[in-house]
């Protein structure tokens, strides 16, 4: 109005989809060393308490923490799921997104990932299982740390 322009002021925060995450301590290390606020959505199933992060507890329903998590999301954040669907949300506010082995969701991934989460769900359906996740290792751990680290670089921070 008066010649002025408004810069943003929001604050990048991380958010996790925390029920399953297997990587919640290397998050909240990378995230103190940063001074970024973390919060962990889990549902009434779930307890968590790390001394740092901010926990929200939502219902069991399907979905309860997604909607929450979106309802908080800005494009200056981090979410932190496995959940292909809620990655491609966060994707579409222009936040980023990766899940616990270090994947960062992209526009140019998300697409076959969804397809293959839907072959997925549509063979079970109709009765044959399909295989589950290999069992977590170490360099799991370490691919998501990078990955994080690298994320975090991209916005300005120490990795």
């Amino acid at each position: 109005m008066f010649g002025l322009t408004v810069e943003s002021t929001a604050i990048m925060k991380i958010l996790v989809d925390a029920d399953a995450c297997p990587v919640k301590e290397i998050i909240v290390r990378l995230a103190k060393r940063n001074e970024i606020p973390v919060t962990m959505l889990i549902d009434t199933a779930h307890v968590l308490d790390d001394g740092y992060s901010t926990v929200i507890t939502v219902d069991t329903q399907a979905d309860s923490a997604d909607y929450a998590l979106m309802g908080m999301l800005s494009k200056e954040d981090i979410v932190v799921t496995q959940d292909f669907g809620l990655a491609a949300m966060v994707l579409g506010k222009g936040a980023a997104a990766l899940n616990q082995n270090g994947l960062v969701y992209t526009d140019d991934n998300i697409e076959p990932l969804l397809f293959q989460r839907h072959i997925s769900a549509k063979i079970r359906r109709g009765g044959s299982r399909t295989k589950g996740p290999p069992k977590r290792t170490k360099e799991d751990d370490e691919r998501f740390e990078a990955a994080f680290g690298a994320l975090l670089g991209e916005r300005g921070q120490k990795a």
